[in-house]
């Protein structure tokens, strides 16, 4: 769970993080020495754990759980994970459903009527990010208001407000909304709180010591304190108030505790075979939508050609990822608590690069894919061009029979053809199939990562605005959203980056010498000079909203 306002997913082609250490050690060794080598310093906190046939294997703390009181991170400090909580909610609707108490066919008209499209949206959507329902983390003002407790009437009241993504089962995008909403369905069919069914059908039983409810008020002993990374330094992040995250995000737990979970859910002792079956089979998405192979509350992708089970959580100060490999019974958990985290210290990439190096002969069992010899370089002239990856562009280029793609901020690398108009890197499981028209033209980029599939418009054609240096430049400095959120615009080379508080840079791009937009959700923003010619003001326009923000350096 995060909110967000220009970011969603980033793509990253290229290596995740750095290799392990190349020497004779043991997995273990590896393992430690590759994370002590990325947490020199005051570094924030970093919890490890991986395990194989149910057994840990590596379980350790990295960094502080405190930075400025030097406390270090032990195998008892609590973190928040975010959207990982996605998976106890989406198992406690399918509890119910076993035990008869709800179906996963009732309409959110039974349980809240006056939400838009509440007669047509089945639970079933709520859990596969399916129902349209605009996320309330999607709003502008958001991070405005989540320091500030609220109440699940509250909040449910201003949904009734938001105008729907799009209509039921037409669409996919990532909603918080739809799982607040899951988790007070819970509270609602069970009699009890959300926390109190939780605890008494999962944490209890299987003796998660050290998971629950986050309360502001009374937060767990050995609980973590949040950060977000400026510039290589850890200063304490937005304090989010968590009675807006609810069954999108709200528990707190430990690697320990994660694993657990984790073995009781996929070796059958939580849900009967066929709600299992539901719960991590990806749902059918209609002909031409984007989206990725979702399950509920858990994302079905793929490690180096191995099937994966994961999901990450993420909210202002915390980042983290819990990671399964069926057929190898591989688990692997990381949880930070930073975000933005140290360069180097993401959790879903150290999770990956893990997993990648205890997996590493199995991976290397794969047949890697096959260059099609028989498509003609000749045909690749047809192909270059720009494609709108959403938070970047992806260029494709053509030198010397060769044909190569470069996505903004990032290096480029050689594409390699598996088919005509078919092509893969060898850097990361990635692959991208350009998309042609009824003449022959090449209109898109269809590109294929982690199981997640997307559709990037070819931008040829299109007037491309290029601000000189110094309106560029003009540009640069922080606006003040609000006391808790500011944008910080950069520049490198001719390319703007945004960065709003507690979250990643990312490219926006110029309609104007003052109009730049985001391309990873409708927002944009435009510079508003004063009679000199000097910016005092950024207008932000998102979802019909309008936040003015004074320059502030």
């Amino acid at each position: 769970m995060i909110a967000k306002i220009p970011l969603h997913l980033c793509l990253t082609l290229g290596l995740l993080t750095a290799s392990l250490p190349a020497k004779d050690a043991t997995p273990e060794e590896k393992t430690a020495e590759y994370i002590e080598r990325l947490t020199k310093g005051d570094s924030h906190a970093l919890m490890v754990l991986y395990a194989r046939d149910g057994k840990v294997l590596f379980n350790r703390g990295f960094g502080f759980s405190d930075v400025e009181k030097k406390n270090p991170t032990t195998l008892s400090t609590k973190f928040r994970i975010g959207s990982i909580t996605k998976q106890f909610t989406a198992a406690a609707i399918l509890k119910l459903a076993e035990a008869g108490k709800l179906s996963l066919t009732d309409p959110l008209a039974k349980y809240f009527p006056d939400i838009p499209n509440a007669k047509d949206i089945p639970l079933h959507q709520l859990l596969t990010h399916t129902s349209g329902i605009h996320s309330f983390t999607d709003r502008p003002d958001f991070l405005n208001q989540v320091t500030q407790p609220t109440t699940p009437a509250k909040l449910i009241e201003s949904m009734q407000d938001d105008t729907p993504d799009f209509a039921p089962g037409k669409g996919f995008h990532y909603n918080n909304s739809a799982y607040f909403l899951a988790g007070e369905i819970v509270s609602k069919v069970s009699g009890k709180s959300f926390g109190t069914y939780l605890n008494e059908t999962f944490f209890k039983p299987l003796g998660l010591k050290s998971t629950g409810i986050y309360e502001n008020a009374s937060p767990p002993p050995g609980a973590a304190k949040g950060y977000e990374v400026t510039d290589g330094v850890a200063k304490p992040a937005l304090e989010w108030d968590m009675s807006w995250a609810g069954g999108a995000g709200v528990l707190y737990s430990t690697a320990e505790d994660l694993f657990k979970w984790n073995e009781a859910l996929h070796n059958g002792k939580l849900l009967n075979p066929a709600s299992y079956k539901t719960m991590t089979t990806p749902v059918t998405l209609p002909d031409g939508v984007d989206g990725m192979p979702y399950g509920y509350g858990l994302v079905m992708g793929d490690l180096g050609g191995l099937p994966i089970i994961d999901h990450g959580g993420g909210l202002n100060g915390w980042s983290s990822d819990l990671l399964y490999v069926p057929a190898q019974r591989t688990t692997v958990i990381v949880l930070a608590n930073a975000l933005p985290t140290i360069k180097g210290l993401e959790p879903s990439g150290i999770a990956q690069t893990i997993a990648k190096n205890v997996l590493a002969e199995e991976i290397k069992k794969i047949p890697p894919p096959k260059i099609d010899t028989t498509v003609d370089p000749k045909t690749y002239a047809a192909l270059a061009g720009r494609y709108d990856y959403k938070n970047a562009i992806l260029t494709v280029t053509v030198a010397d029979d060769k044909l190569f793609a470069q996505i903004t901020g990032q290096e480029k690398y050689e594409l390699f053809p598996s088919a005509p108009r078919e092509f893969f890197w060898k850097i990361t499981a990635a692959k991208v199939k350009f998309i042609a028209n009824e003449k022959g033209e090449i209109t898109a980029a269809q590109h294929t990562q982690g199981g997640n599939t997307f559709t990037a418009a070819r931008l040829d054609g299109m007037d491309e605005v290029k601000p000189t240096d110094a309106e560029l430049d003009a540009v640069l400095g922080d606006y003040h959203y609000s006391p808790a959120m500011t944008l910080t615009v950069t520049r490198k080379d001719s390319q703007l980056f945004a960065k709003v508080t507690g979250q990643g840079e990312v490219p926006i791009f110029a309609k104007s010498a003052t109009e730049y937009v985001w391309k990873i959700v409708p927002a944009s923003v435009e510079f508003i000079k004063d009679k000199e010619g000097k910016v005092i003001k950024a207008i932000h326009h998102q979802g019909g909203q309008t936040i003015e923000a004074p320059k502030v350096k």
